[in-house]
């Protein structure tokens, strides 16, 4: 079965910027999604349409069809409370913040004892992306996947 619209897909990844390595789902359960609703990346979503079981594959997405590019000036102040990911944090490192529209990363630029100033940017912003890709499995959505908007059960959403 190819991938298209209103499929779950299950795949693993590794991801890198160059030669760096920034993340892999190798040894954890793989990663799923529902296509053509938004939830991953557009260059990597344009990449798995027409898919199937069993394929592995490489793509290099552009900041464009991946994060965006870097804004510049854009940090904010915000209370240490509001960070999630950590106990002890300091400049350079990753957080998860709540938002009216979810959970976002921010990059911490400075702390002080009670307020964090962070770059709004994704991290991932500005970066041109390698993916190696596995698809494990696909399947047709559900009618409450469909509704929700995303997969749900392993490597997906979970109410």
């Amino acid at each position: 079965m190819s991938i298209a619209d209103n499929q779950v897909v299950q795949f693993h990844y590794t991801l890198r910027h160059g030669e760096e390595l920034i993340e892999t789902s190798a040894g954890k359960e793989p990663v799923a999604y529902l296509h053509g609703h938004g939830n991953i990346i557009p260059g990597l979503e344009k990449a798995m349409e027409g898919k199937a079981a069993g394929d592995e594959f490489a793509v290099t997405v552009s900041p464009e069809e991946g994060y965006g590019e870097r804004k510049e000036n854009q940090t904010q102040q915000m209370p240490v409370k509001h960070l999630q990911g950590s106990k002890r944090w300091k400049a350079g490192m990753v957080a998860t913040v709540q938002t009216d529209k979810g959970l976002r990363q921010v990059t911490i630029v400075k702390m002080g004892l009670k307020h964090a100033t962070v770059d709004v940017n994704h991290p991932l912003s500005g970066k041109e992306l390698t993916f190696n890709i596995e698809v494990v499995a696909t399947r047709e959505a559900t009618n409450d996947e469909i509704a929700h908007g995303h997969a749900h059960g392993v490597g997906g959403h979970h109410h």
